[in-house]
């Protein structure tokens, strides 16, 4: 592996401080030392905040598009890997300027748990917020199942004509309505001729033969529909631009945008000879270009390939297509200069760190409870470790034990607060220390499950109640329904196993013994298949474990 690099766990906050220090009068941070950054002068009263965020490793996107005409604020995550919904709430505070904020970015499980999650977080502080998912990827999906599609290059049109949308004063129903027309109208397809190594693990994503070339590949370097010996410019551009617009299906005599994107290593020189390949496909479709975009637009750091994406326009996008736009790494129409004057007032803090520490606080009795348990969850890890690295990628033991590490701090820093402001911080913080489909689901759940907790949860019934609650949260975000050997089965049972806790323990156990001997059909277990009989769901037993943690408590 050769990359100008320091420590490989410093990458993106090195990315970070680099970007900030070569363009101060155009980006801050939302929070000191954090992956949230907004434009300088985010904030503006009246004014539709955008949100964007995603995994680092994609520049420009997702910093890149943070400015004038485009998206206010981002939330940056590791290297391929999803914001947390801290992060992404960060990010929504400190762009919010009373009309809402709007969050648009990828179609990708993680991030779409988190900006969920961090919908939740920012609702209880009574902002709006709505949701547009850039969804273009013609080779991920076919079309009768196009909403499942990954969000690739052609998110870019998404941040262009809704941030210019914003910038003229829509509304925010009328931002995402636009937004979302964008991602109906737009279609990509891409090429991949080798591969991306990640600094973290200095290994390649993928390999591909000596003159192999890897087509409908998507920017994480997921595999595509093609794989075979490397093909000239033009038949390249024959396969990406027939399938986009066999796809999209525009009516002829349309008006079209096109972008030619690179991956990360490909030559301009290269990119254009596509571009004017597509250009002459693209007219004998009848159909016209408008303002074409060719260049490094959304990569995969040091990958080569492209891909080619079409926007089907209409009067009003193409309005809003010419707007001047300007961001330190992308400038589109008449715009004079770069920065623009900093919003009033200060920057915004992040709700853990705004919380402070409170060291005469009286610990509530469920305060007091539920810390016990939180102090010995983590001795599970191992356990919990070996049951997910046999179902799963063994991350769970690392989830549960950081994420109660960081609930509990969140809670000890007023652990005199009523119930239900505690198991929102709890949740918030368990979802965001260790950003994975696991943690954001549980998290959110609790988030979500706390704004309409009544009562005591150290209460049976409220206890229950609650139960039930998260449960219905983790179905609705996630897709699992009672007996596909999930997390749910667990909460069910013991919801619906009565009031004494003794009780309630033996439900959930038989569950997960219950769990043991069906096949698992969500999540990674799924891909399993039979092979996930005789296992047992680690998310599961990780509940069982809270439990009889919290069951242990009374005797203390």
């Amino acid at each position: 592996m050769r990359k100008i690099i320091n420590d490989p766990d410093a990458f993106t906050d090195e990315t970070i401080e680099g970007i900030i220090a070569a363009h101060p009068g155009a980006l801050r941070r939302a929070v000191a030392g954090g992956r949230a950054l907004v434009r300088a002068d985010a904030g503006r009263s009246g004014k539709v905040g955008i949100v964007t965020g995603g995994g680092s490793g994609h520049l420009p996107v997702f910093l890149g598009y943070v400015g004038l005409g485009l998206c206010d604020g981002v939330a940056v995550g590791n290297t391929f890997s999803s914001p947390s919904a801290e992060q992404i709430a960060d990010a929504t505070r400190a762009v919010d300027g009373g009309a809402g904020v709007l969050y648009l970015y990828g179609n990708y499980g993680g991030d779409i748990y988190n900006f969920d999650i961090a919908a939740d977080l920012v609702a209880a502080e009574g902002i709006t917020t709505e949701t547009a998912l850039a969804a273009d990827d013609v080779a991920s999906a076919p079309a009768a199942s196009r909403a499942t599609r990954r969000g690739v290059a052609g998110m870019i049109y998404a941040f262009k004509i809704a941030g210019a949308a914003a910038e003229r004063g829509d509304d925010l129903a009328g931002v995402a309505s636009i937004a979302r027309r964008v991602g109906e109208r737009t279609r990509t397809m891409g090429v991949g001729l080798s591969p991306t190594i990640l600094p973290a693990a200095g290994e390649p994503t993928f390999h591909l033969d000596e003159g192999e070339m890897e087509v409908g590949i998507g920017i994480h370097g997921e595999p595509g529909v093609h794989r075979g010996r490397l093909e000239t410019a033009d038949q390249i551009a024959d396969r990406l631009v027939g399938a986009v617009l066999d796809d999209l299906d525009a009516p002829a005599g349309s008006t079209v945008s096109v972008l030619v994107n690179g991956l990360g290593a490909t030559p301009l020189e290269e990119l254009y000879i596509l571009y004017r390949r597509a250009a002459r496909l693209i007219a004998e479709r009848d159909l016209s270009i408008h303002a074409p975009l060719v260049g490094n637009y959304v990569t995969s750091l040091e990958a080569a390939g492209a891909s080619i994406s079409v926007l089907l326009l209409d009067d009003e996008l193409t309005e809003l297509l010419d707007a001047p736009a300007a961001s330190p790494f992308f400038r589109h129409g008449a715009v004079d200069v770069l920065d623009v004057e900093p919003a009033a007032g200060p920057v915004a803090a992040s709700a853990t760190a705004a919380i402070g520490d409170h060291p005469d606080a009286v610990p509530t009795a469920f305060a007091e409870r539920v810390l016990a348990v939180l102090a010995v969850l983590p001795e599970h890890a191992e356990e919990l470790r070996e049951l997910d690295a046999a179902l799963g990628d063994g991350d769970l033991g690392i989830t549960v034990a950081e994420g109660s590490r960081a609930a509990g701090d969140a809670m000890r820093r007023d652990p005199s607060l009523e119930p239900a402001e505690l198991l929102r911080r709890a949740g918030a913080a368990f979802a965001s220390a260790n950003p994975s489909t696991f943690a954001a689901l549980v998290g959110g759940a609790v988030v979500g499950a706390a704004a309409d907790l009544s009562g005591d949860p150290l209460d049976p019934l409220v206890a229950s109640a609650l139960a039930s609650s998260v449960a219905d949260r983790i179905r609705a975000r996630g897709g699992a329904e009672a007996g596909d050997k999930t997390v749910v089965d667990a909460l069910l049972a013991g919801a619906g196993a009565g009031t004494d806790l003794d009780a309630v323990i033996d439900a959930v156990r038989r569950a997960v013994d219950d769990g043991a001997e069906r096949t698992s059909k969500r999540g990674r277990a799924a891909w399993l298949q039979e092979r996930s009989v005789g296992l047992r769901d680690p998310g599961m037993v990780a509940y069982l474990r809270f439990l009889e943690d919290l069951r242990a408590t009374r005797t203390r």
